[in-house]
């Protein structure tokens, strides 16, 4: 079978999706696109994507398959919304003329196709935007992200599926001078460095650290967790339980329940909850999030400023990061909040609720990020870790910047 992923672009998904397409959003241990091609059988193939067109260049660049091109000369294929963490059931099982369509009936939560095997001309009105009504079958389960948020209403169940995969490949034994205590596994692949002092905790899941990673002495790694390739954490970090790190982080002081897309320095003390953090972040000193409200109410928040205030359904829920923002020493970040990608906070007040992309904020007011500014840091800050950006790269910033300008 020939399976497709699309990126229909539908929900409120920024600052998520500001930089790459739903399916590259790391919501788990993995990205979407990586889980479901481990979802796939042998008899299946990963033969193409799709996308908005402003994203298109972008993902020409990313990945070594077709990008909005319609199959042909083939019976039926397997289309997956990008969207979906965790396609339901076995992918491999999925019978011809199988249509999934979410649908809430709630206000802004349009239909929308979870997955469909079905023949090419029916796939290409499904990626045009077409929501079949007829030979459906329709569900109220949440499978698709709508808001920024719903990467915690999937986080754990991601999680837990990826360390299921990845702790059935061997590594290596736990190294002199580390402690465990719980039944589920730690498994340490050949080339991560793990320091004498580390304890970890795998009473209620297993701990996988990947090739590259190193471990510093007096960490303790609480599981469910994933600490992916070349990525540090510091002396002394405390990593909670539903923790997943992407590659090249440096990680420390309390980080529990949040999702690290990749790229991104919280390198010093300080709380970090139940979040999900894009790439080129930086934590100053000190910064904190508040990920739990003081009357243990459900978090209300805002995917865009001049949106409505929406029930997220989660009670503990911290911060949504989006890729290149950056946080003075110790900011205090309040319960729900989005940051759009590109902000830069140094104001003594707290960030609350939704702060706009390329916003500049500082004590004597909020202003712009102007365009050449953040340009050169941005590629000041890449260029630490050996990465020139794209033309194409540049091009998607420069249009967000524009399009925040614009309001």
């Amino acid at each position: 079978m020939q399976v497709y992923l699309f990126d229909d672009g539908k929900g409120r998904l920024a600052p998520l999706t500001d930089l790459r397409p739903a399916f590259a959003v790391r919501t788990g241990a993995a990205t979407t696109i990586e889980r479901v091609e481990q979802m796939l059988g042998d008899d299946d193939e990963l033969a193409g994507l799709f996308v908005p067109e402003h994203l298109k260049a972008l993902v020409e660049e990313a990945y070594e398959l077709p990008v909005n091109e319609m199959p042909t000369g083939i019976d039926s294929v397997l289309l997956i919304n990008g969207r979906c963490p965790l396609p339901p059931g076995d992918l491999t099982k999925i019978k011809p003329g199988t249509i999934l369509v979410e649908h809430h009936g709630e206000k802004d939560h349009e239909p929308a196709v979870v997955l469909a095997c079905v023949k090419p001309d029916a796939a290409a009105a499904i990626i045009n935007g077409e929501v079949p009504t007829s030979g459906i079958t329709a569900t109220k389960e949440h499978h698709l992200l709508r808001r920024p948020w719903d990467i915690r209403r999937f986080r754990d169940a991601c999680i837990k599926h990826d360390l299921a995969r990845l702790t059935q490949i061997p590594g290596s034994g736990l190294p002199a001078g580390t402690l465990q205590r719980g039944s589920h596994p730690v498994v340490i692949r050949s080339g991560a460095d793990v320091w004498p002092g580390v304890t970890f905790d795998t009473t209620h899941g297993p701990v996988v650290i990947a090739a590259g990673a190193t471990v510093r002495p007096g960490v303790i790694v609480v599981g469910p967790t994933y600490i992916g390739e070349d990525s540090s954490i510091l002396d002394h970090a405390l990593i909670k339980a539903h923790t997943a790190i992407g590659p090249r982080c440096k990680i420390a002081g309390e980080v529990g329940g949040t999702i690290f897309q990749g790229l991104a320095n919280k390198a010093h003390e300080g709380h970090l909850g139940d979040s999900w953090v894009g790439e080129w972040v930086n934590f100053g000193a000190g910064t904190n999030n508040s990920n739990l409200l003081n009357t243990y109410a459900e978090v209300i928040a805002k995917a865009t400023s001049n949106g409505s205030h929406e029930r997220t359904g989660q009670t503990f829920l911290g911060s949504i990061v989006g890729d290149h923002v950056k946080f003075a020493i110790s900011t205090r970040i309040m319960t729900g909040a989005v940051i759009h990608t590109g902000a830069m906070w140094a104001a003594t007040s707290p960030v609350v609720g939704c702060v706009d992309a390329f916003t500049w904020a500082t004590d004597t007011g909020v202003s712009a990020f102007r365009l050449p500014r953040f340009m050169d840091t941005a590629k000041v800050v890449m260029a630490r870790r050996g990465v020139e950006p794209s033309e194409a790269y540049l091009e998607r910033i420069r249009y967000l910047h524009e399009m925040a300008s614009n309001g």
